[in-house]
């Protein structure tokens, strides 16, 4: 296969494998399109292969990393889809307390990513949940592209409330202090912004490339917001100054950040989306908000 770098492939390309990640457009498609900058030598196979995550040589974390205690635990959520799975984090040696960050995956279920950054969340003191909103339909299915079919027929609100019920069983929580966040990413990015509407007492909210609120719904927000975003995702960035607007007039308490020159889902490490500037610093004023608000 090609020595692929990232610097050589077009932006084009990568807006063309967001519309595929958003259902936007079917493989098919995808492929078909994707042939048109299968030049110089690249395949359309290897241009495939280099878009697509790799879950084995990019971990932080490991579910046996001995600094971190971590297990699969079922909770109910009544009003979204019964019994949800769920990867519950927290240090190994923790003692009294700990501050809560529910982590809400993408629009692909509980994937080795978001497993990777709930582990990382314990890492830095918190305890964490990260539920899989696949499990009334089996569960996150080891591949990307079958949990983004999967979760495309589960209604986005009744999985919002699936995240509702995360929140109440980690404030609820022995090990857990009652002041609990949420950090979501792209789809869990538009849920982190939900539950900042919906929970009145979320202690802080950190969507990741997210989409917004309606207006109407921003004077209900209670916590403090920590937003990022990517300069290249138009499409996500767009509803931004609006929502920004609505946040200023109801005197809400956020702060957001627009990173440049780099693409949605530039947070996630398993892709060439990934951006380790940007997301090595989005990830550290994350945890700096977090342990300003949850601790």
């Amino acid at each position: 296969m090609e020595n692929i770098k990232k610097e050589d492939i077009k932006q084009e390309v990568f807006d063309l494998y967001d519309d595929y990640a958003h259902d936007r457009i079917n493989r098919r498609d995808f492929v078909q399109k994707l042939s048109a900058y299968a030049v110089g030598g690249l395949t359309v196979t290897s241009l495939m292969s280099f878009l697509m995550p790799d879950y084995k040589n990019t971990l932080q974390t490991t579910a046996n990393d001995p600094r971190i205690k971590s297990e699969y635990i079922n909770y109910e959520s009544p009003k979204g889809g019964g019994t949800i799975k769920a990867l519950l984090s927290m240090p190994a040696d923790a003692t009294g307390k700990l501050g809560g960050v529910v982590v809400v995956h993408e629009n692909r279920g509980l994937n080795p990513y978001i497993e990777d950054v709930g582990r990382r969340a314990a890492l830095a003191g918190f305890i964490s949940i990260a539920p899989d909103a696949l499990t009334p339909l089996g569960g996150y299915p080891g591949n990307d592209e079958k949990g983004r079919e999967m979760q495309a027929k589960r209604d986005k609100n009744e999985m919002l409330e699936d995240f509702i019920a995360a929140f109440d069983y980690l404030k609820n929580h022995k090990d857990c202090n009652g002041k609990v966040g949420v950090v979501g990413f792209c789809f869990g990015g538009w849920i982190a912004n939900m539950m900042a509407v919906r929970i009145p007492d979320l202690a802080a909210a950190v969507p990741f490339y997210g989409g917004q609120p309606a207006a109407e719904d921003v004077p209900k927000i209670k916590a403090p917001l920590l937003l990022h975003y990517a300069g290249l995702d138009t499409r996500v960035t767009e509803g931004w100054p609006a929502y920004e607007a609505a946040l200023k007039a109801n005197k809400k308490e956020y702060t957001a950040y627009t990173y440049a020159n780099v693409n949605h889902g530039f947070h996630n490490d398993t892709t060439p989306r990934y951006d380790k500037p940007a997301a090595e610093l989005a990830w550290q004023r994350t945890i700096d908000f977090f342990n300003q608000k949850l601790k």
